[in-house]
């Protein structure tokens, strides 16, 4: 079900625009490469974090609020759903968020070579259809662009209640250059700390669902 349009959207993005750094195309066409420079974007040279699909922003203002010493990049691909972590963002006063709103497909053309400490990816859409499994985030296209933004030792911290998503991204992760750690099929009882839960992670876990969890690093 696709969600209605909020109203007002434009204005209200607008209202934000001092948050969002790139928008890049959602119509599939690629966009020309213009790599950012983050000392400029955020006014310092603070270590990098990206979340991709931020959703309504919950994730990314929790942790960027609890880390005011780390530069926090959210990509959201759908600025009707962007909208609310931008007026979040902006509401709270939280100066170390920035967006891209835009495809993941395109980051590398705007997110400079291992300048990225880590990448998290929280209840990503998991195209549950075989032949639409090039689209889910950790496919080995979106992991080979991860390579190339991620610092040598660079993370990904990845969760779902997905078990077939989470079977796919196990697998695909270690076919293509990850070493996986820390991996549990039951987040909350797991004894791993220093979770921030999602909005979706929420729900889920209203629902009796376990959360999906694991950490993956370039494998030298």
């Amino acid at each position: 079900m696709r969600m209605r349009k909020k109203k007002n959207l434009a204005e209200r993005v607008s209202a934000c625009s001092e948050l969002f750094v790139q928008k890049l195309f959602d119509t599939g066409e690629r966009p020309k490469e213009k790599l950012l420079i983050f000392n400029s974007v955020f006014g310092n040279s603070n270590p990098l974090w990206l979340e991709i699909g931020c959703g309504k922003g919950g994730f990314v203002n929790q942790a960027a609020k609890a880390n005011p010493d780390i530069n926090f990049l959210a990509v959201e691909k759908s600025e009707n759903v962007a909208v609310s972590a931008l007026e979040l963002t902006k509401a709270e006063q939280i100066p170390n968020v920035r967006y891209i709103i835009g495809m993941a497909e395109f980051l590398a053309l705007v997110i400079p070579p291992h300048t990225v400490e880590r990448i998290y990816l929280n209840f990503s859409c998991p195209f549950p259809k075989e032949r639409y499994a090039k689209h889910r985030l950790t496919h080995e296209l979106f992991l080979n662009i991860y390579k190339q933004i991620l610092i040598e030792d660079g993370r990904i911290f990845f969760k779902t209640d997905n078990s077939g998503f989470f079977d796919f991204s196990l697998e695909s992760l270690s076919a293509n250059g990850f070493l996986v750690q820390n991996v549990t099929r039951d987040l909350h009882n797991s004894g791993i700390t220093g979770n921030i839960i999602t909005e979706y992670e929420r729900l889920f876990i209203n629902l009796g669902h376990k959360i999906n969890y694991l950490e993956a690093i370039v494998d030298k």
